[in-house]
């Protein structure tokens, strides 16, 4: 070993051992010398270290200050020369390629799109990735941490010892990498982080991790790197050209984790759900699943409303190839998913975002923006473009990696608004003196901008609670760009009306027709959300009054009410058969009630529903236009019945809906038609099929040119108790429409 002509200074050498070094680069790996290249690494634990080169030459590293610090001259060799370093000590030896022989895989573009907030492919480049470098295979590990003094990769893989894999600073970003050969898929890791003031913050899972351990471990996970076979190739080219607005939209609210559980209350397996959930979901008519979170979140009782692993699908039922199985095989059945995303809050557990590397960064540095009371949770600070360019890559994600169908964005009213459920003095306002979130707004539009562009046909759905103008209009006239908005108030007011005992809905009679004063201002979905079926408020049938029978005939008659309404249609499992207690996210639904006559009925009628809104353009293709839409009967508060008239295209056959609120038989009660003529009768609710009394009109009643109430025609009909009727227009009955 020749002497080594310019040795590590002591200062920097202590710095390694004690992990505080800001520059790992600079000092370990080789580096050019007289006659050859200086190596330098750090091994505790080792008491010899040699460098083996490709040929096979050996060279002794010696020794220096710091236990575990070697460093030694290798003549002739150049400084890009392949090697591996061989440790030995009491116990063994052991080996290894030194990643700090290795160059950056980032480059400029990277550092210039992310400050920019427009690298639309970061999760390419951020977080875990098996790939080949200069010729050797390992992992590529990257993540943006700009105020830290130190960033290390820590896992099993280095006994968890941040003084190992410190990371390279690209300093004009803030990024961090390293690239380590010899690891794979599945290893864990988390991310060390030294803070700027020098504190040693708690470990971090990854931002952009793709996979993660199962709860309640919290280590991100090296994802795979093999191609998946997706099928659904078809599928997406018909998507593409479809207009949602106009085409039917029935969908099935889920939670994975308590739809169904296995033996001793496990979680079924992403394709153990995909052989039951999808198969179901199909038979019933739904044309869409709607899944709560699958982000990655510590808690179960969040339901994934507090999501720390954004690009991971929750471990809970499997790998993320298994949740691309899940969406092929949805796919392959015709049913489209939609998943609910959560850009307005995040968790502040440890592991997480919140201080990330030891400063707020994806939150708001200011507590009246960056955090909030209600759910105890920080908030994403969406005036910086790296946090807004973060959060917009993450909805491509989903597109782009499983192909999901659309994004439900949770919360929206609480992104918009600066003063959200904050007191005077609690809230700080915009430059222009207002309560409004110009810098969500812009999130928001450029998320719906982006996904709308790149993937024709898909989904954009707020929950927004208030009246905020335009929530699905276009960007370009100034909305917010989301394709549907959920009618929180039609549910509110709906479902109060049917909460009431009949004998006392006559002075409630608005809350089901001022809906229909604005059901037209935005694409709306109706949605009987999971959210009024938890915390106290009982299940879709609890809510109703009477006995068991008049509780189910009154959860069948308001169903058909909401299918026949304009707009589209979500509901939340359980209810679609019934569920009697309230949804708890620890167990499964209870489907041994389907054994029992009332739940079997109130299933039969959803799955009707479903295929007569899909059957018929009347029911859906003008959901969001008010020519779909004409009062008959809007103002009997005395008898309860309301009857309107839904119309689709000029050459579809038009649907009467009578829906009476009372248990009291409506016999020929007269309601106005638009053309004399036989109607057939294609739903009452009232059928013995369902479990209702059987009172019905004998599959037809007869229109004739009696005017009624503005109209050419009327019927006399039979509205049975608690029910409703739908009645379609024949044929050859349609002269004079």
């Amino acid at each position: 070993m020749k002497p080594i002509p310019d040795g590590a200074p002591d200062a920097d050498i202590a710095e390694i051992a004690a992990g505080q070094h800001p520059d790992p680069f600079a000092v370990l790996g080789p580096h050019p010398c007289d006659g050859g290249v200086v190596i330098r690494a750090f091994a505790p634990g080792a008491r010899t270290l040699a460098a083996v080169f490709a040929d096979g030459v050996r060279y002794a590293l010696d020794a220096r200050s710091e236990p575990g610090f070697f460093e030694g001259v290798c003549l002739g060799k150049p400084v890009f020369a392949a090697y591996r370093l061989v440790a030995a000590n009491e116990g063994g030896a052991w080996e290894w390629d030194d990643p700090y022989r290795f160059g950056p895989i980032l480059g400029e573009m990277d550092d210039h799109l992310l400050v920019e907030g427009a690298h639309l492919e970061l999760y390419r480049r951020l977080g875990a990735h098996v790939l080949t470098h200069e010729g050797v295979e390992g992992v590529h590990f990257s993540v943006w941490a700009p105020h830290a003094a130190r960033v290390s990769v820590v896992g099993d893989f280095n006994a968890w010892d941040g003084r190992r894999h410190p990371m390279r600073k690209r300093v004009d970003s803030g990024l961090w990498e390293i690239f380590i050969p010899d690891l794979g898929q599945g290893v864990l890791y988390k991310y060390e982080i030294l803070s700027a003031s020098g504190d040693l913050m708690p470990l971090k899972a990854d931002p952009f991790g793709q996979e993660a351990q199962l709860r309640p471990s919290t280590a991100s996970a090296v994802p795979g790197v093999k191609d998946f076979a997706w099928t659904d190739a078809d599928y997406l080219a018909a998507r593409a050209p479809n207009d949602p607005r106009r085409a039917p939209m029935t969908i099935y609210e889920v939670h994975l984790g308590s739809w169904r559980r296995g033996d001793d209350n496990r979680f079924l397996t992403y394709d153990e759900l995909a052989d039951s959930l999808i198969p179901y979901a199909r038979d019933q008519g739904f044309t869409h699943l709607e899944l709560l979170p699958v982000s990655e979140h510590p808690l179960d009782a969040s339901w994934g409303y507090q999501p720390i692993g954004l690009f991971a699908p929750t471990s809970r039922f499997g790998d993320a190839e298994g949740f691309k199985r899940f969406m092929d095989r949805a796919h392959a059945e015709g049913l489209g998913v939609i998943l609910d995303w959560v850009p307005a809050h995040f968790p502040t557990d440890e592991h997480g975002l919140a201080w990330f590397d030891g400063e707020p960064l994806y939150e708001h540095a200011d507590p009246r923006r960056g955090f909030h009371p209600d759910w105890n949770t920080a908030i994403y600070d969406f005036g910086r473009r790296e946090i807004a360019n973060f959060l917009a890559v993450n909805a491509l994600y989903w597109f782009e990696q499983f192909h999901i169908d659309g994004l439900r964005v949770d919360a929206v009213a609480s992104m918009l608004y600066l003063d959200y459920s904050r007191k005077e003095g609690e809230w700080t306002p915009n430059q222009y003196g207002g309560k409004e979130n110009l810098e969500a707004i812009a999130f928001l539009q450029r998320v719906n901008r982006l996904v709308y562009e790149r993937y024709p046909g898909a989904l954009m759905i707020a929950e927004e609670s208030t009246a905020w103008p335009g929530v699905s209009q276009p960007v370009h006239s100034g909305g917010l760009g989301f394709g549907f908005k959920w009618n929180m108030g039609w549910m509110n007011d709906t479902l109060r009306y049917v909460a009431q005992d009949p004998a006392y809905r006559r002075w409630s009679h608005h809350q089901l027709t001022f809906g229909l004063l604005y059901a037209f201002a935005e694409n709306f979905i109706l949605p009987i959300s999971h959210d009024e079926v938890v915390h106290g408020k009982g299940s879709v049938v609890g809510k109703m009054p009477g006995d068991e029978w008049q509780k189910f005939a009154n959860a069948r008659a308001y169903y058909a009410f909401m299918w026949a309404h304009p707009g589209k249609k979500l509901l939340f499992m359980g209810q679609d058969f019934g569920q009697t207690a309230e949804w708890t996210e620890t167990r499964s639904l209870d489907w041994h009630l389907l054994e029992f006559w009332p739940h079997a009925g109130l299933s039969r009628l959803v799955r009707d529903l479903n295929h007569l809104y899909r059957a018929h353009p009347a029911l859906h293709a003008r959901d969001c236009e008010d020519e779909g839409f004409q009062w008959l009967v809007v103002d009997d508060e005395d008898n309860s019945v309301f009857a309107w008239l839904r119309r689709g295209g000029p050459d579809d056959p038009p649907i009467a809906v009578v829906v009476n609120f009372t248990p009291v038989p409506r016999p020929d009660y007269r309601i106005p038609l638009p053309a004399p003529g036989r109607w057939r009768e294609i739903l009452n609710s009232d059928s013995h099929d369902y479990g209702g009394s059987g009172l019905g009109n004998f599959g037809e009643v007869h229109a004739h040119p009696e005017p009624c109430q503005g109209q050419p025609a009327s019927a006399r009909v039979m509205a049975p108790p608690l029910a409703a009727l739908y009645l379609i227009l024949e044929p050859e009955a349609e002269q004079g429409i």
